[in-house]
């Protein structure tokens, strides 16, 4: 029985941290029993797992738990570089990570010298879905944000980057895998209406309280599938590098 001062969101605590080291960036691609996945490479039991991650999220320390999807693949994107007058930056941060829903990345930079480009300060990452044009969008964001200029620069090739920040801690400077990051070339998907409903059920953050053994099972109910033929629909969007 776990003690009653024990801290269960707590960082520091150890069976915390091989849930975390497990669950937070070795689940690749799709997985029927994603908790019982955990419990078997941490150690930890199954009903554990679910109580950790439940009281991680609920405190806020897991920021969101979901299927991660690769998106290179299901919209056109593009990193983007904005120069905007210094007086509105704040402003434009704000807007754009908190108001955006095509915005995902968001970072203000800052040169320690005078150069070429160091005027473009804010850096965010866009993704549109599909039938609409990334320009457009950064263009509307330019005249929102009343920016002077922006430069996108489309993906050609993208990487995965698996490390967690639990397992990052434990890494030594200059620490790397003895294989190099595979790249990926984005390629869009064509999708069929029934994909596309896993897709969108495999997405959808979990609430705390739908952390479940069965987790999959009331998100193939909402697609209108049976439990088999929507982990099937799943594993072969995996097979075909769509999630991560």
């Amino acid at each position: 029985m776990i003690e009653a001062d024990i801290d269960l969101a707590s960082l520091s605590d150890p069976i915390n941290r091989k849930i975390l080291s497990v669950s937070e960036d070795t689940l690749v691609g799709f997985h029927r029993d994603p908790i019982g996945e955990i419990a078997d490479r941490s150690g930890i039991p199954a009903d554990t797992v679910i109580e950790r991650i439940r009281a991680l999220l609920d405190a806020g320390v897991i920021r969101r738990v979901r299927q991660t999807l690769l998106t290179h693949n299901l919209a056109e994107g593009a990193l983007v570089a904005w120069r905007i007058p210094e007086e509105r930056l704040d402003e434009a941060f704000s807007m754009m990570s908190e108001n955006d829903p095509f915005t995902g990345h968001v970072v203000i930079r800052r040169a320690e010298t005078p150069g070429p480009g160091t005027d473009y300060r804010l850096w965010t990452t866009i993704k549109v879905p599909r039938g609409y044009s990334p320009a457009r969008h950064c263009d509307f964001l330019k005249t929102y944000t009343m920016a002077d200029s922006y430069h996108m620069m489309p993906a050609l090739g993208v990487f995965a980057l698996g490390v967690g920040h639990i397992r990052r801690q434990e890494l030594s400077p200059g620490a790397r895998t003895d294989h190099p990051a595979l790249a990926m070339r984005p390629e869009q998907a064509e999708l069929s209406d029934q994909e596309w409903n896993v897709l969108y059920a495999l997405k959808r953050q979990f609430a705390p309280d739908e952390i479940v053994r069965d987790i999959w099972a009331p998100r193939a109910s909402s697609a209108g599938l049976s439990l088999d033929k929507f982990c099937d629909v799943a594993e072969s969007l995996a097979g075909r590098k769509l999630l991560g």
